[in-house]
């Protein structure tokens, strides 16, 4: 009986929200990550139509003169004393993408899986903004990515 090695995790790669837009006549904004450092692949990859807008709101730091969902669950996050430490793309299924929002608690670290536009919005409205963590593979090809988890 041959017993295999556990995968080693996944490299991760830091990047930055560069861009939400909406290319008509797509009905979907896209939004475009683009590696921290060289050399700076860019992962494209399309959302809900309110998603694209609460991220370019996000992106800009605008607030609603009412809380939007995001805001809210912002703010709540923050009285209850959690904190987004990072959002991780972790995967990819049929195209969708998979994410996961790193949290530091209380009582110690938590994952907790989510769609990657809800954890880049959430990243991007810490007081600090929290680093986006792609997974290499995701940045090598179109096919299907199953998450190795452990990053």
């Amino acid at each position: 009986m041959t017993v295999l090695p556990p995968a080693a995790p996944p490299a991760l790669r830091v990047m930055d929200v560069e861009d939400v837009s909406l290319d008509l006549p797509s009905p979907y904004p896209a939004v475009t990550l683009v590696e921290s450092e060289s050399p700076f692949r860019t992962l494209v990859f399309p959302v809900g139509l309110t998603e694209g807008t609460a991220l370019a709101q996000a992106m800009r730091r605008l607030e609603s003169p009412r809380p939007m969902t995001h805001e809210l669950f912002t703010e709540v996050l923050q009285r209850a004393r959690l904190e987004v430490i990072a959002v991780r793309l972790v995967g990819r299924d049929n195209g969708n993408y998979l994410a996961e929002l790193d949290l530091m608690t209380p009582q110690g670290s938590e994952r907790i899986a989510c769609r990657p536009s809800d954890g880049l919005i959430l990243a991007l409205r810490m007081p600090v903004t929290a680093p986006i963590l792609v997974d290499e593979r995701l940045l090598e090809g179109q096919g299907d990515v199953v998450p190795l988890g452990g990053g």
